[in-house]
């Protein structure tokens, strides 16, 4: 261990809910605030032993809704913060996930997916919950969200999720499924000093030349002043202004403010997301996965190349904003995509709406079983007849 206690340096065996606590205090994450759910649990467990070790706050909230308040005015006391969930409580934190949104309040928020609907398989994977990611709060908005393979990652893109929170002002995602949660792996853990950190813009002027909610550069996202630190100002969920004061029966305003929230995402999406590509500079035939599946996909691209079948992959580390200008140069070229998931079809309806004439073969499964390579190459072979 470093002299610095928040981060664990060197080679470790954790897994992919440890890897993720231990990066979120890498990242510089002190205030965790959650409530116990099935299969994320650990990530609480893990923080309520390592914050006091740094000088964070941990605290069990009565549920997941208030744990999402919490959160936000950590965030907006100058902390960096998240809380970790489920399919069940993400479903309970929409509302001030929307709050979240409105005010421009970072945060990092981890649902380690499950079966669903309603409470379903509490200890079993899935990828039900990406749709809900995307558009389980109402009205017009952006988020981001990232999707580990590996406990390895669970560690490396906990940190990104927070810097990229940070860089936006906008709740981040870590879309982990129960498998990549519960695996044990090695993970390396950089010096503190090798570890790149993004922190929240701060205003350049003085509290009387201060506009809460005016972007002072092109990617449209406003210098973020916390309380305490001397301005004053007004922060609501009401539509505002660019000094914070509610204009609820302003169209032209609810115009400005909201289509500023989903641009300071859109326009930087080449610079938010990132996909791993194997194999693809020849392939006639691709797989599109996420997650664990990836593994299995990369697995059954690597048997299709041995019998001759030109496969490749497209992993999607980042969800939102969608991959599309990838997704529609890999539909371009191939003469088919698989996307296998562990739900009854969310991802892949992206996929088919970009591929347009481009043959999708779906391939669900729902409960405990992972697809085997086999199906996938299956698939792969069904495609290049």
């Amino acid at each position: 261990m470093s002299k610095n206690k928040a981060v664990l340096t060197g080679e470790h065996f954790l897994s992919g809910d440890l890897a993720c606590a231990e990066g979120a205090l890498a990242a510089g994450c002190r205030f965790f605030a959650g409530y116990p759910i099935t299969p994320a649990t650990e990530i609480a467990e893990r923080m309520s032993l390592r914050l006091p070790q740094v000088g964070g706050v941990y605290i069990q909230m009565e549920d997941e809704l208030a744990s999402m308040a919490a959160v936000i005015g950590a965030s907006y006391a100058g902390v960096k913060a998240m809380t970790a969930t489920s399919g069940p409580g993400f479903s309970l934190m929409q509302e001030n996930i929307g709050l979240a949104v409105m005010t421009e309040a970072p945060c990092v928020l981890v649902n380690v997916m499950r079966g669903g609907p309603s409470t379903g398989q509490p200890t079993k994977p899935g990828q039900q919950d990406v749709m809900q990611a995307r558009w389980g709060s109402h009205g017009d908005y952006e988020i981001i969200a990232l999707s580990p393979n590996s406990v390895q990652e669970a560690f490396d893109l906990t940190i990104e999720a927070f810097n990229l929170s940070e860089a936006y002002r906008v709740p981040a995602f870590l879309l982990m499924d129960e498998t990549v949660a519960h695996m044990w792996e090695k993970v390396v853990i950089p010096p503190a000093e090798n570890i790149k950190l993004v922190n929240r813009k701060k205003p350049k002027v003085p509290p009387e030349k201060y506009v809460p909610f005016k972007p002072d550069s092109e990617d449209l996202v406003p210098p973020m002043a916390c309380f305490g630190e001397g301005y004053r100002f007004h922060a609501t969920g009401l539509t505002h202004d660019e000094f914070g004061v509610p204009k609820t029966d302003s169209p032209e305003i609810q115009f400005q403010l909201v289509s500023r929230l989903c641009e300071k995402i859109r326009r930087n999406a080449d610079k938010i997301v990132k996909v791993e590509k194997t194999m693809l500079d020849d392939a006639e035939v691709a797989v599109i996965a996420y997650g664990v599946l990836s593994r299995s996909a990369l697995s059954a691209v690597k048997k299709a190349r041995e019998k001759g079948i030109k496969a490749g992959l497209l992993r999607l580390v980042t969800i939102w904003p969608f991959p599309e200008k990838h997704i529609r140069e890999l539909a371009d070229r191939v003469k088919g995509i698989v996307v296998p998931e562990l739900n009854y079809g969310q991802i892949v309806r992206e996929v088919q709406r970009i591929a347009g004439k481009v043959p999708v073969v779906f391939l669900p499964k729902l409960g405990e079983d992972l697809h085997k390579p086999a199906e996938i190459l299956k698939a792969l072979e069904e495609i290049k007849r």
